[in-house]
């Protein structure tokens, strides 16, 4: 069989970035079709940086999984480097805000204004590694497609460079710092194509690219749903209350937002409800002490089933998304989804599903989203079987997985 790679900077069965289980996911089906190997950093906490993992190679559920070590993160370049760089984004995303960036690709597809900065400040990043570097650009001609997973970090970036007519490029982007890069003008209007999760995801690159981009549509991904673990054994666990609201993923700032405040106001304002919230994944920021606030930290995939299924509502407090696999896992076990509406890609999630989510994008919104599915039992059932048509429809993995395979023969057969 061919051989392809992915490319992603954290890969294991105890890492849950949504970028990572993405990748994890894909490979994991294409071991039919191909040889699948992840070429990856021996990076676990993007936090911290360190090489927890060993260096080397082992087989996860039939994928090759080379693990090359990063160097340590200098917080003071990274610092120092990334004053250098923003000049670049200070440019670039107010020409997007005007709905002018694209009009000025026409003229200049390739931006290089403060790049050398921009490749430093990725060279003294989390999750740079030369090693990997040096690996890919070695071995790129063993390989039939490489697919590097997330624009967040310098892989996509030196993968596109090294073997931009083998690249099909996941970029997992949303409107932040990262998308505007005069470095990515280079990916994405250079390798062989583009996959995105979501027309808004596409819409955003469209703007910010313009029509010289690669080749590119929707692959996306599909969910996977585990065998729910035994509730009343997980509820001991995890000291679970019997009504929560509930969030799954990296605790950290970016994530959780204004969440906190939000919630504890809508406790205030509704003092007789019995919502609890509850907070499932690694912690990555200072806690927020509350009793009717619970975290529990890393939790296997089966247990995390079973916690989303005796949920009241999940929410996804997130305004960085591209897709939300979140989101199409709770859709799947038919749980009403509560959504940052400053996000597109949530907005579109609500609008096509016919409201399976509901956002709102400040506290009153929030408290009163909340209220209204909270307090009825009718539209949460309602929405449930609303969002569970909406993933059967558009992220069901035979759809999937035939965009990908399609993207790949392709790419393939105009290498040789």
């Amino acid at each position: 069989m061919n051989k392809i790679a992915f490319v992603v900077v954290r890969y294991g069965e105890d890492i849950n970035g949504g970028a990572e289980y993405h990748c994890k996911m894909l490979a994991e089906r294409l071991t039919n079709n191909y040889q699948v190997e992840v070429l990856t950093t021996c990076v676990k906490n993007y936090k911290t940086g360190e090489n927890e993992y060993a260096e080397g190679n082992e087989v996860i559920n039939g994928v090759l999984v080379r693990r090359f070590k990063a160097t340590p993160i200098d917080k003071e370049k990274v610092h120092y480097y990334g004053r250098k760089a923003r000049k670049s984004v200070k440019l670039r995303k107010p020409l997007y805000k005007l709905r002018l960036l694209s009009l000025a690709s026409l003229f200049c597809p390739i931006w290089t204004y403060r790049e050398k900065w921009e490749i430093k400040e990725y060279e003294s990043s989390v999750f740079y590694s030369p090693s990997l570097l040096s690996f890919i650009k070695d071995n790129k001609d063993n390989y039939q497609v490489l697919i590097p997973i997330t624009i967040d970090y310098p892989p996509v970036f030196y993968t596109a460079l090294y073997a931009p007519k083998k690249t099909i490029v996941i970029p997992t982007m949303h409107y932040q710092r990262a998308a505007f890069r005069s470095v990515l003008t280079k990916v994405f209007t250079k390798v062989a194509y583009i996959g995105f999760n979501t027309r808004a995801e596409e819409k955003l690159a469209e703007g910010i690219f313009g029509p010289f981009m690669s080749p590119h549509g929707i692959i996306s991904v599909g969910c996977e749903v585990a065998t729910p673990a035994n509730w009343e054994t997980t509820a001991n666990k995890y000291h679970l209350p019997s009504e929560y609201l509930l969030y799954v993923g990296r605790v950290d700032r970016d994530k959780v937002q204004k969440i906190f405040d939000y919630f504890i106001a809508y406790k205030q304002a509704y003092k007789t409800s019995n919502l609890k919230f509850v907070l499932v994944g690694g912690i990555f920021c200072e806690t927020y002490e509350h009793p009717d606030i619970i975290y529990t930290g890393f939790v296997d995939e089966h247990e995390k089933t079973s916690i989303i299924e005796h949920a009241k509502i999940v929410i996804n407090p997130s305004k960085f998304e591209s897709l939300s696999l979140i989101l199409l896992e709770t859709m799947s076990l038919k749980k009403p989804m509560l959504v940052n509406g400053l996000c597109n890609v949530m907005k579109e999630h609500c609008k096509k599903s016919g409201h399976a989510a509901l956002a709102y994008s400040n506290e009153q919104e929030f408290i009163k989203q909340l209220y209204k599915i909270d307090s009825s039992d009718a539209l949460r059932i309602e929405m449930g079987e609303k969002g569970f048509n909406y993933v059967q429809k558009n992220y069901n993995w035979d759809l999937i997985m035939q965009r990908l395979i399609s993207c790949i023969e392709h790419v393939s057969a105009l290498n040789k």
